[in-house]
């Protein structure tokens, strides 16, 4: 079972039809939505602000979400796709987005709808990426416009993609609990 850590009068809440890996660990002021994944040893550290993250999103493996206290907050929009050891650090990424694998998103950046981030990347505080962009690189620096509709139709198809994995470990306890 995931940990789910109440501090300073805030207990995580977590939307229906959500999987969080048996270490996944939530604290504090984190809002997750529904039909979300959260991975295998994925942290979401709301001790010193707020975390929120809108529905079908998935947050891979070993990845870490944290914020400045009483300066930063993590807003995640909906169908949003965070690849596998990612650091979120007080940052917004909108709608439809993809984080790539190792990338780090720093204090007050913003990653725009439908935005690609590739992997190893390193957005820089303050950095603005615009809505369809590609940016990769340490710092990382704009590479090329998305097409919108390419870029919803991949992040709806991981986030459909995670939303499945997830349901065999769901529903893979359901069918023990039958037994």
């Amino acid at each position: 079972m995931a940990l789910i850590i109440p501090v300073r009068g805030f207990t995580p809440k977590v939307g229906h039809d959500t999987f969080l890996a048996p270490n996944a660990t939530l604290v504090g002021d984190v809002t997750v939505g529904s039909e979300c994944s959260i991975w295998f040893n994925t942290v979401l550290r709301g001790d010193v602000n707020t975390i929120t993250v809108g529905d079908r999103v998935n947050i891979q493996d070993g990845s870490v979400l944290h914020t400045l206290y009483q300066k930063s907050t993590i807003e995640i929009g909906n169908d949003v796709s965070i690849g596998h050891n990612v650091t979120l650090h007080g940052c917004k990424i909108h709608d439809f987005a993809l984080i790539g694998m190792g990338a780090t998103v720093m204090d007050d950046a913003e990653v725009g709808e439908g935005a690609l981030v590739a992997a190893g990347s390193v957005v820089l505080s303050r950095t603005k990426i615009g809505p369809h962009e590609m940016w990769a690189g340490a710092p990382a620096k704009f590479v090329k416009k998305v097409h919108p509709e390419q870029a919803r139709e991949l992040n709806q198809k991981i986030a459909r993609n995670y939303l499945m994995y997830s349901r065999w470990y769901t529903e893979g306890e359901a069918q023990e609990g039958a037994e």
